[in-house]
């Protein structure tokens, strides 16, 4: 029996390959709205981050969302974010 392979995504912080579950999924849809996507099944760019609050800095100070979308993203976003790298961490 062939053995399921497992979506491997690189987070945006830490350049690591992780699987799709362990990671929090940032999304642009075509309306260029950027929002956090829980389900990562969500129609747009996506761009990935691990659950740690280093790649959040990482990412934060760098600007790496900025880049991955090609827009600026907005300050809310990255409370979201933040929010949900508390939620995992409790």
């Amino acid at each position: 029996m062939k053995t399921k392979k497992t979506p491997l995504r690189r987070c945006i912080g830490c350049n690591e390959m992780k699987t799709k579950k362990e990671l929090i999924r940032i999304v642009k849809n075509k309306e260029g709205e950027v929002s956090l996507d829980i389900t990562g099944k969500a129609h747009g760019r996506g761009a990935y981050i691990c659950n740690n609050i280093q790649c959040f800095e990482k990412i934060s100070k760098t600007k790496a969302l900025n880049r991955a979308f090609q827009s600026e993203i907005p300050q809310e976003i990255y409370e979201k974010v933040i929010k949900e790298i508390d939620g995992y961490e409790e």
